[in-house]
C-alpha cells in the first residue's frame, strides 16, 4: 500500500485555450477501489496519460508504484497474431499460469490464447485485455471504460470481477458497475477535485444533498444582500436630504433654530453616511461568501425533442423475420415477430452478436433511408413492415466517421444550427470546442454530436444504437428525464441497465 500525491498540477493542450488543470491537488491510496467521474471533456482520461508521464505538465505528482493502462491499444498489424504472442508483445513479463486463471475468472477458457485476435468478438478481446491488465502484481491499474460495446451477460461477468479486485482507477459511467465495483470517488468537478469514500450512490445522494445546502445558503447570502442594499439606499437617502438642510432656514417655519444647529445637523449626516459605510462592508463581505458556493453545482438543462406524431398506430411490425448475410455461413436471427405501436419506449436486449443493431439496420433499409453501415450483403426472410413515410432520427453506434467540423456537419446534415448548438451547449459542451475539428473531440462528445443532430430532428421514430457509450452521467439523467416528459416512440438497444428500466416500457428478447 502507498499513496499517489498530486500537487499544484497544471496542464493544457498546446495552442488551446482551456486549461484541464490549474494548481490541482489531491492525494489517493494504492489499495482502493477508486472511481473517476466528470463530465465528457474534463479530463479524466488526460490525466491517466499525466499518471503515467504521457504528457508534460507543471506540478508534483509523486509515486511510487508503476502503471499499466486499459484498453491495450493493439495496432492494426497485430491483429493477425495469436493472442499468447501478443500479450508478450504488450505487457512483458508477465505470468502465463495467473493470465489462465483471469482468464477463467472472465468466463474464458484458455484455448483463447492460440486464436488470432481479428478473431475474437469484442467481448473476448475486452476480457483478454483485462486479464492481461490483472496477470501481473505491483501495479497500479488505469482501466477506462471496460464496459463499452459489452452486451448484460458480460458486463454481468466485468462486474463481478472487478468487484472482486482492488488497486486501480475505474473510468465508467455505468452506475450499476460503479456502485458494485467502487469504494471510493474521485470526482472531476467543473472547478475543483474532490476525493471521497463510498461508491457512486452514496457520492450522489452526498452531493444532491450538499448542492441542496449550498443552493438555499445562496439563497440566504441574496436575500441578505437585497436588505443591505435596500436599508443602505434608504439611510444615504436620508444623510442626503439631511445635508442639505445645513444652510439656510426659514425663521418663521423653523423658529426654533439658529445658527448653531448646523454642526448638530453636520454630525447627525457623518453618523448616517458612516452607517451606509458599514452597511457596504456587510454588502461586500456577503458578496464574497456567495462567490463561490455554486462553482461545483451541476445544474443540467431541460433538453428538448421534437417528436411527430403519425396517424396510423403501428409503426413497425416484423412477421416470422430473420436476417443473415452473404459473406457469413449462420444466420443471425430468424422468426422474430416484433410489433412497434407509437408511443412505445421499446429495449431490444441479448447478447452481442444476435442481431439487434442488423434489426434496426434493416428498419432503415426499409425505409429507404442509405447508411454506409447498412451493408448490401444483408438477407432477410419473413416479413417486415415499416410504415410508408416514417421519419426516422437514427443514432449509430459508431463514431468514426465524425470529421472536420462542426459547423460543417450541421450544414450537411440540414440542421438548424442555433438550436443544435444551443443543444449541446445544454450537454455540457464548452463553446470553445465549437471551433475544433471533431477529430479533437473525445468519445463521449463526439456521441453528443450524433445525440443533438438526433434531438433536434423531427421524427416519427427514434433508432437509437448502444447511444450512451462514453456519455457522462450527468447528460445520461439529463436523457433520462427528457425521454420520459416526451411523447416518442422509440427502439434502443442500450445495455446500460437503469437507464434501459428508468425508461423502457416494453423490453424485448433476441
Amino acid at each position: 500500500m502507498s499513496q499517489i500525491q498530486v500537487n499544484n498540477l497544471t496542464f493544457y493542450y498546446d495552442g488551446g485555450e482551456d486549461v484541464i488543470f490549474k494548481n490541482a491537488s489531491f492525494s489517493i491510496d494504492t489499495n482502493w477501489k477508486l472511481g473517476l467521474l466528470g463530465r465528457n471533456g474534463k479530463g479524466k482520461t488526460t490525466l491517466f496519460k499525466l499518471l503515467m508521464d504521457q504528457l508534460e505538465y507543471s506540478g508534483v505528482i509523486s509515486k511510487s508504484i508503476r502503471f499499466d493502462y486499459f484498453p491495450y491499444q493493439i495496432k492494426e498489424e497485430d491483429l493477425l497474431k495469436d493472442v499468447i504472442d501478443l500479450c508478450e508483445v504488450y505487457k512483458p513479463g508477465y505470468e502465463l499460469w495467473k493470465l489462465i486463471c483471469e482468464l477463467e475468472h472472465l468466463s474464458l477458457k484458455e484455448e483463447v490464447l492460440y486464436r488470432p485476435f481479428f478473431t475474437l468478438s469484442h467481448g473476448e478481446r475486452t476480457k483478454v485485455m483485462l486479464a492481461l491488465l490483472f496477470s501481473s502484481d505491483n501495479e497500479f491499474l488505469l482501466i477506462d471504460e471496460p464496459t463499452n460495446h459489452l452486451d448484460q451477460e458480460s458486463r454481468d461477468i466485468m462486474k463481478t470481477y472487478l468487484e472482486k479486485k482492488r488497486g486501480y482507477i475505474l473510468v465508467s459511467h455505468d452506475r450499476d458497475l460503479l456502485d458494485a465495483c467502487i469504494d471510493h470517488v474521485l470526482v472531476l468537478n467543473k472547478y475543483t477535485i474532490e476525493v471521497q469514500s463510498g461508491n457512486f450512490s452514496s457520492w450522489w445522494e452526498n452531493k444532491n444533498r450538499k448542492d441542496a445546502f449550498l443552493l438555499a445558503e445562496n439563497e440566504k447570502h441574496c436575500k441578505e444582500i437585497a436588505v443591505l442594499k435596500k436599508a443602505a439606499e434608504r439611510t444615504r437617502n436620508w444623510a442626503d436630504k439631511n445635508e442639505q438642510t445645513k444652510i439656510g432656514f426659514d425663521v418663521i417655519k423653523e423658529h426654533d433654530r439658529n445658527i448653531s444647529t448646523r454642526a448638530y445637523i453636520g454630525a447627525k449626516t457623518k453618523k448616517m453616511q458612516s452607517r451606509v459605510k458599514q452597511m457596504e462592508k456587510r454588502i461586500d463581505r456577503e458578496i464574497l461568501e456567495k462567490e463561490n458556493l455554486l462553482v461545483d453545482i451541476e445544474t443540467p438543462i431541460e433538453l428538448k425533442m421534437f417528436p411527430q406524431q403519425y396517424f396510423k398506430e403501428v409503426l413497425v411490425q416484423a412477421r416470422n423475420y430473420g436476417i443473415s448475410y452473404k459473406n457469413q455461413n449462420k444466420q443471425v436471427f430468424e422468426d422474430f415477430n416484433f410489433t412497434l405501436h407509437q408511443g412505445e419506449r421499446v429495449f431490444l436486449h441479448g447478447k452481442n452478436g444476435c442481431g439487434k443493431s442488423s434489426f434496426l439496420k434493416a428498419i432503415l433499409k426499409s425505409n429507404n433511408i442509405e447508411q454506409e453501415s447498412i451493408s448490401n450483403n444483408m438477407i432477410e426472410s419473413g416479413l417486415l413492415t415499416v410504415a410508408s413515410g416514417l421519419k426516422i432520427s437514427y443514432v449509430n453506434q459508431d463514431t468514426t466517421h465524425l470529421k472536420g467540423s462542426v459547423v460543417r456537419f450541421c450544414e450537411d446534415r440540414d440542421l438548424q444550427d442555433s438550436l443544435f448548438f444551443a443543444v449541446l451547449r445544454q450537454m455540457g459542451l464548452e463553446r470553445s470546442q465549437f471551433y475544433k475539428t471533431m477529430e479533437t473531440y473525445s468519445e463521449g462528445q463526439k456521441k453528443k454530436i450524433l445525440l443533438a443532430a438526433s434531438l433536434v430532428t423531427p421524427a416519427h421514430l427514434y433508432l437509437w444504437d448502444e447511444p450512451l457509450n462514453y456519455i457522462d452521467v450527468f447528460s445520461r439523467i439529463q436523457i433520462e428525464n427528457l425521454i420520459l416528459k416526451s411523447k416518442l416512440s422509440m427502439i434502443v438497444v442500450e445495455h446500460d441497465s437503469q437507464f434501459r428500466d428508468n425508461v423502457a416500457t416494453r423490453i424485448v428478447e433476441m
